[in-house]
């Protein structure tokens, strides 16, 4: 007997004995089937249970009312079950893929006959032959792949491949019902044009429901699954031209099965392919809120508490068919937004970018900048968060300037000094000796040979007040040296302050004067602490995770007390008068209690101003990213409007004011707890009764507004 007739004798002998055979389904390897027989004879099919990972969904991104803002997916998938499918659809699938679907088992042994025929005298792989059960476990162990070599092994011509195939049809066979398995094929099947399952191939191709499916758009998916690659109309002419093609085949066969009529197959194959190519839901570009997006997406890969390895993370983000909700505010969003539009344009080469946090809870309602999200370089676009640290999608930020004075302040409070207590501040400051100053690791670091210096000259007397609302550099260089570097850089780190780029701070005897490059979230979580009354709290942007099973998990904030509220409440009284008495005074307040500090860099690198309320709290920076050293603020159009010189009042500050004013539109105010008098009132040891006016400008933050041009 010769080899095909042998074959054909197992696979009699099989369907006698109630053993499917998986090797009729094989192409022939070798020579004219013998290794089919081969395994055939040797290897006893018995059913085997199919692990069945859950299938990769999108999830989706909402803001704090519930509503889409952006959608992460490896594969875009939404699942749909059976009845939300167009009758239509299941029959053309089942006409074209498996026309006995519903009468055979695991393998259909006519139809895997003919194809076994026909490969074994073609010598190669003619016609395939597998059900439709066979074809979901492949698509199965396929998804399951992690690897490439996972992915290949999938995909191997091999006996032993197809053998386990069947072991799994079989299983699935005795598990589910036909119609849950033709439901589970038609969600895990790709389309093409990176859709995957039927309801996410309907609104791609043509932008409707796998419910609102016609004759020629089944008939077009229907045909797409066979070779999505080859006939993805997204990718040209000659590949539509393909699925026009592969449309008009299933329509025959729909006609030939008696599914439909020939005039119901001849109407449809005169219709157009009307492939819409309507765009993929998701990723942060297509977002509105694309800062934000792009902070959730990397919240999620480096947390820990998403998964314990990367990949992991990002399964469970890509895959997971998860519904994030999140603290971003729309409202608060749309003032950062439009604050920022007034002053800055998207065409400017330096970048305004802010954010907004709630105190006590670290919630990031508002993430916001004026360059567009994106890589297109002809349109200023830029792909790194603007407002955020590196470890959240951001670069190297913007040295902080001025606002790190606050940091020296709070210092000093907490060491017992006075709101009034003061001391002589010159035009220069040179630190007496290299001891003067000492970092956090106990080395002497002050620096004899360099002097820092005021803008314009000698301010005289000052006191923790005025020195504080008239931001002078000499000033705080002082009081740096009397309270100690490394104990305001433990109490700028209580507050999370930490570099942009994930370096270490520099602990250098400037540190109070900013040099550290910093983001506008972690700045203005700094500042929300204290407008907590010394309660820090990490950022926060997710509140609460649904995965595809509906178990949720709900995520609270992170909060500690790091100053003593009495404390946090001197500081605010204090940085409130930089609003009404210094840098801040031309600009003005917001109609409510809220205090702050500006923020210039040396010869106006870059220029800040960090702000809160007991409600609110926010930091704008504003900078020119091709390098802030280079391409100072000084001499600048920005906002249509040129300036000789920016400082933290000329942009920052007004971007601050004008957001805060709109975003709390409607909140009831609330007042800063009073400052405790007999603790932090009047002056203590270091007291002068001689009434000195310091000088408009001390370090640089000049008290200076320019409306924009509109």
């Amino acid at each position: 007997m010769n080899a095909t007739g042998k074959v054909l004798r197992l696979v009699a002998m099989g369907a006698a004995a109630g053993v499917l055979v998986a090797g009729i389904a094989l192409p022939a390897v070798g020579g004219a089937g013998v290794g089919l027989v081969s395994a055939v004879e040797d290897v006893d099919l018995k059913p085997r249970d199919l692990v069945e990972p859950p299938l990769a969904q999108v999830s989706v991104v909402q803001d704090v009312n519930g509503h889409e803002i952006a959608r992460f997916y490896e594969q875009y998938r939404e699942v749909v079950p059976l009845n939300q499918i167009a009758d239509i659809m299941k029959t053309a699938i089942i006409s074209i893929e498996d026309y006995r679907f519903y009468d055979h088992g695991p393998i259909d042994l006519e139809g895997t006959t003919r194809a076994l025929l026909k490969n074994i005298t073609t010598g190669g792989v003619a016609q395939g032959g597998s059900s439709i059960t066979q074809q979901y476990v492949k698509q199965v162990l396929l998804n399951a792949a992690q690897t490439e070599a996972e992915k290949e092994a999938a995909l191997a011509p091999s006996y032993a491949r197809k053998l386990n195939e069947l072991r799994y049809a079989m299983g699935v066979e005795q598990k589910y019902t036909k119609d849950q398995i033709l439901e589970k094929y038609l969600n895990i099947a790709y389309f093409g044009a990176g859709a995957y399952g039927v309801e996410a191939a309907a609104k791609r191709f043509f932008g409707v429901h796998a419910s609102q499916l016609t004759l020629p758009q089944a008939a077009t998916l229907a045909g797409a699954v066979q070779d999505p690659n080859a006939t993805d109309p997204n990718l040209g002419k000659t590949n539509r031209d393909r699925l026009l093609k592969r449309r008009n085949v299933v329509l025959d066969r729909m006609a030939e099965l008696g599914k439909i009529t020939r005039a119901q197959a001849d109407a449809a194959k005169k219709t157009k392919l009307g492939y819409k190519g309507t765009p993929l839901p998701g990723g942060c570009e297509s977002s509105k809120y694309p800062y934000f997006c792009v902070y959730v997406r990397n919240e999620i890969l480096n947390n820990p508490d998403f998964g314990k390895t990367a990949r992991q993370r990002l399964a469970f983000l890509n895959r997971g068919g998860l519904t994030i909700k999140t603290t971003l505010d729309p409202k608060m969003q749309a003032a950062a937004d439009r604050a920022i539009r007034k002053w800055v344009y998207p065409t400017d080469d330096p970048v305004a970018a802010e954010a907004l946090i709630q105190p006590g809870t670290g919630a990031i309602r508002a993430m916001a900048a004026s360059r567009p999200y994106g890589t297109r370089k002809s349109k200023k676009e830029v792909s790194y968060n603007l407002v955020a640290d590196a470890a959240h999608g951001g670069g190297v930020g913007f040295q902080a300037g001025s606002t790190f004075k606050t940091f020296t302040l709070l210092t000093a409070l907490k060491q017992g000094m006075k709101i009034n207590d003061g001391f002589n501040a010159g035009a220069g400051y040179t630190a007496p000796g290299y001891s003067a100053f000492k970092n956090c690791a106990g080395r002497p670091i002050g620096d004899p040979s360099h002097t820092v210096t005021n803008d314009e000259g000698s301010p005289g007397w000052l006191t923790l007040q005025t020195g504080t609302w008239h931001s002078v550099n000499t000033f705080f260089m002082q009081l740096e040296q009397r309270v100690g570097l490394c104990e305001v850089v433990k109490t700028a780190k209580s507050l999370g302050i930490h570099r942009s780029d994930g370096h270490p701070l520099q602990e250098f005897e400037t540190f109070t004067l900013g040099i550290n490059e910093m983001d506008p979230v972690t700045v203005a979580n700094a500042y929300a602490a204290i407008g907590a009354r010394g309660k820090y709290c990490a950022p926060m942007a997710i509140t609460q995770i649904t995965d595809s099973t509906g178990k949720t998990m709900h995520y609270t904030p992170k909060c500690r007390q790091v100053l003593d509220p009495e404390v946090a409440d001197a500081a605010a009284h204090v940085l409130s008068g930089v609003l009404t008495k210094g840098t801040m005074a031309a600009v003005g307040g917001i109609g409510r209690d809220a205090a702050g500090k500006t923020g210039t860099n040396d010869l106006s690198a870059a220029a800040w101003f960090a702000g809160f309320t007991p409600d609110l709290a926010g930091a704008v920076s504003l900078g020119d990213p091709r390098g802030a050293s280079k391409y100072k603020l000084n001499g600048v159009t920005i906002g249509g409007h040129y300036y000789g010189s920016v400082f933290g009042a000329t942009i920052p500050g007004p971007i601050w004011k004008d957001t805060m004013i709109r975003a709390l539109r409607g909140i009831p105010p609330t007042k800063f707890t009073p400052i405790n008098q007999e603790r932090f009132g009047g002056c203590g040891a270091d007291c002068r009764h001689v009434s000195v006016t310091p000088p408009t400008d001390g370090g640089g933050d000049v008290p200076v507004q320019v409306e924009p041009q509109q």
